[in-house]
């Protein structure tokens, strides 16, 4: 089933790739308003460093219908070192994401037999909207389908991601497919695009992998609002995304959360 004989285990140093991001919860200066000691790194990044492991185990099949659920505990800070360890759990793998002894992620990935996607003709084009309304309660109702965020995947593109992640296995490269946490990456853009945001941060994501996203290919997220609500004083949202390649295949269908409006600092 596996690659290796052994527990998969990788180390990286962690970059933050959105210093300059709209977002300003990745600048240092802003961040240690909310109480953390920097700019946090994307919780897609940290994502991405996750997803070596089921790559490492499963190979480019996973890519094509492999699952992962993955839920960030803690911040992880630029040029640190991230532990990612797994372990098996039945048929599927628990991963852990630490830095400095500290766990800051957890996910559970799994390869499916049988993959399946929804009717891309769920998920219509909207254009982009010529401004955007300020993120709340009415531009992101439950139930609201968000206008079309769409991105080309070049070769420059490809290797800006990897580089900036400093993935090391060989086969994005060799085989010209597009990285996971740069997939997951457009599901931050598709919310970017539709609403103007304060500070926010990604907290967790479901993806199910339908097919692997090739350099080249032109890449869209249509996603509706799936959930608004206020938990311990942070408004959160939650998408129901469809990426998909060329306007005519599935790569991933995605529920991806974020606190969209934190709590004020103390």
């Amino acid at each position: 089933m596996t690659k290796t004989d052994t527990l998969p285990r990788y180390e990286v140093e962690a970059q933050n790739l959105s210093r300059q991001s709209e977002n300003r919860i990745h600048d240092d200066q802003v961040a240690r308003q909310f109480g953390f000691s920097g700019g946090l790194v994307p919780g897609v990044e940290v994502y991405a460093y996750a997803c070596h492991v089921p790559v490492e185990i499963w190979g480019r099949e996973w890519l094509e219908r492999g699952s992962i659920e993955c839920r960030f505990a803690k911040p992880v800070y630029d040029g640190h070192a991230v532990t990612v360890s797994a372990k098996p759990e039945g048929d599927a793998f628990a991963i852990r994401v630490e830095s400095n002894g500290v766990l800051c992620a957890n996910a559970t990935a799994a390869r499916i037999e049988q993959v399946s996607a929804p009717a891309l003709a769920s998920y219509p084009i909207r254009p982009l909207p010529v401004e955007r309304p300020p993120a709340d309660e009415v531009s992101l109702a439950p139930g609201l389908l968000l206008r079309t965020a769409e991105r080309d995947m070049t070769p420059e593109d490809a290797d800006w991601y990897l580089d900036g992640v400093r993935e090391t296995d060989p086969v994005y490269r060799a085989e010209r497919i597009v990285h996971p946490g740069r997939i997951l990456r457009l599901c931050n853009t598709a919310l970017m695009d539709n609403v103007v945001l304060g500070p926010w941060i990604h907290v967790g994501s479901k993806v199910q992998n339908v097919s692997a996203a090739r350099i080249g290919d032109t890449l869209s997220v249509r996603a509706r609002v799936a959930a608004n609500y206020e938990k311990k004083g942070h408004r959160f949202v939650d998408l129901d995304a469809l990426v998909i390649a060329n306007d005519d295949r599935a790569v991933a269908h995605v529920l991806h959360t974020a606190i969209y409006r934190l709590r004020p600092p103390d």
